[in-house]
Parts: C-alpha cells; structure tokens; sequence
C-alpha cells in the first residue's frame, strides 16, 4: 500500500495502518485502513481474524492513548463510502 499524501503512522500492523485524517471533521479523527485490497465492509471476510483482531486492538491502544472519553467506530459502505478502499474512523469531539 502506497499513499499519495504523507501520513504519520499511529499503529502499524502487518493487517493495517492507523494515522490522523489528512481532512478531519471532529476534534480526534483517525483513520484506520487495511494493508490488504479491500473494497468494503461487504468484501471482508468475517474469518480474517487476523484483522479484525488488530483492527480492534488498536483502537482499543488509540482510546486508551489520547484518553478519549467518548468515541466512535465508523465505517462507511455504499453511497456513503466516498473512497473504494474499506476504512474505519475513530472519531471524539
């Protein structure tokens, strides 16, 4: 995986990468983005326990590290997926 803008990396897996959004729209806004080809939420294989495993292990790592008291997980799918690469936000105010 290649990126066309320079990112800091937060956490970095052998299944995925984690950094600030280069646009963010809340306070705390990260993205967290699958090294593997993955169009959406509807491709992924449910048995991909390897990224699940990290996908929620290191946002459990950013709650704890920024100390978000309130947060969400979101990931976007269909018309309201506006990149075709399948990417979470972990979004605080």
């Amino acid at each position: 995986m290649s990126f066309l803008i320079p990112v800091t990396r937060l956490r970095e897996t052998s299944n995925l990468l984690a950094f600030h959004h280069p646009s963010p729209s809340y306070r705390f806004h990260v993205l967290i983005v699958p090294k593997r080809e993955v169009a959406s939420l509807a491709q992924l294989d449910p048995q991909d326990t390897a990224f699940l495993t990290d996908l929620y292990s290191t946002a459990q790592s950013l709650v704890d590290e920024f100390q978000l008291k309130a947060y969400r997980l979101i990931v976007n799918g269909g018309d309201y997926q506006d990149f075709p690469h399948l990417h979470f936000h972990l979004i605080s105010e």
